[in-house]
C-alpha cells in the first residue's frame, strides 16, 4: 500500500524566512493567471471584446486576488463554521490558522471583477468570460498544495491506488482525492474551457460552462473525499462541498442557457470599440 511521502511543508527556508508550499501554490496560481492572460490577449478579438490591454492585467489580478482571499475566508466562516466564528469573531481575521472555501472565493472573485468593471467601464460578461479559463490552473496548484501538505485526504478504499495519510491518525488506505481534484477541477476543466473559449462565444457562455463544469467535477470528486470531521455528511448523505455545488450548477445552467440564445456579436455587454482598438495598438507598440 502506498504511503504519503510526508513532504516538508516548508519549500524554501532562508534564515528566519520560510516559504511554505501552500503559499507558493498561491503564487503559482497568480502567475499562471497573469501569463495565460497575456497569451490570450495576443488575440486582438479577445482584447477588444473584453476591452483589456496587457497593462491592465496587473490591476485585474490584484482585484481578483483580493476577491479570492476575502471571499474564500468569509465563505469558510459562513458555510462551514458560522457558530464558532459568531462566538469568536476576532478569529475571522486569523487567516494564518487556515480555513478557506472555494465557493466563497468564487463569489469573492465575481464581486471583485464586477467592481473592477464598474470602476473601469468594462463589459462585465466579456471580462468574466476572459477570466474563467485562467482559473483552473490555479485550482490545480491549490490541490497539489493540499496533497503536499497531506491534508483533505480521501475516504477509505481498498483499491491499488490507496494511500495512507499519517495525518489522518490511522493506517487506513484512502483515496488520494487531492490528486483527483487536481486532474478534474484543474487540468481537465482548463482544457475544456481553453478549447471552448478559443472561438467567439456569446457573452456569459464561458462563465456558465465554468460553473457547470466545476460543479460536476467537484460533486463527483467529493464521493472520494473524506468529509470535514466537524460536519460529516449532511442532507441526503452529501458533503457540504456537494451541497454548495448544486446551486452552483443551477446558476451555471441558467446563465449558459440565457447567453446561448444570443449570437456573439449581439451579446449583452459587447460593444463595438474602434477607438479602443486604437488604444490597444498604442499599448502594443510601447
Amino acid at each position: 500500500m502506498l504511503v504519503h511521502p510526508q513532504f516538508d511543508p516548508i519549500a524554501i527556508s532562508i534564515g528566519p524566512v520560510a516559504v511554505r508550499w501552500y503559499g507558493l501554490m498561491y503564487l503559482i496560481a497568480f502567475a499562471a493567471f497573469y501569463f495565460l492572460g497575456r497569451l490570450r490577449l495576443r488575440d486582438p478579438a479577445r482584447s477588444v471584446r473584453a476591452r483589456l490591454v496587457p497593462a491592465e492585467l496587473e490591476d485585474l489580478l490584484f482585484w481578483g486576488a483580493m476577491g479570492v482571499v476575502i471571499g474564500g475566508r468569509l465563505g469558510y466562516v459562513f458555510f462551514y463554521k458560522p457558530g464558532h466564528y459568531l462566538s469568536h469573531p476576532l478569529e475571522i481575521l486569523a487567516v494564518w490558522q487556515g480555513g478557506m472555501a472555494f465557493h466563497g472565493g468564487l463569489l469573492g472573485v465575481i464581486v471583485a471583477v464586477w467592481l473592477y468593471c464598474r470602476r473601469r467601464g468594462k463589459p462585465f460578461w466579456n471580462v468574466i468570460d476572459f477570466v474563467a479559463p485562467l482559473v483552473p490552473i490555479g485550482l490545480a496548484a491549490g490541490r497539489l498544495g493540499n496533497f503536499i501538505n497531506g491534508e483533505l485526504w480521501g475516504r477509505p478504499t481498498e483499491g491499488p491506488w490507496a494511500m495512507v495519510f499519517p495525518q489522518a491518525g490511522d493506517a487506513i488506505g484512502r483515496h488520494p482525492s487531492q490528486l483527483y481534484q487536481f486532474a478534474g477541477e484543474g487540468v481537465l476543466l482548463f482544457i475544456v474551457l481553453w478549447w471552448y473559449s478559443s472561438r467567439p462565444r456569446s457573452a456569459g457562455t464561458v462563465s456558465g460552462l465554468f460553473l457547470m463544469g466545476y460543479a460536476i467535477l467537484r460533486f463527483t470528486a467529493e464521493f472520494a473525499r473524506e468529509p470535514d470531521a466537524f460536519l460529516g455528511l449532511l442532507a441526503l448523505g452529501l458533503s457540504m462541498g456537494q451541497l454548495l455545488c448544486i446551486p452552483m450548477f443551477v446558476a451555471g445552467a441558467l446563465l449558459f442557457g440565457w447567453a446561448w440564445r444570443r449570437p456573439p456579436d449581439e451579446s449583452p455587454g459587447y460593444a463595438s470599440t474602434s477607438g479602443y482598438e486604437q488604444e490597444t495598438n498604442k499599448e502594443t507598440a510601447r
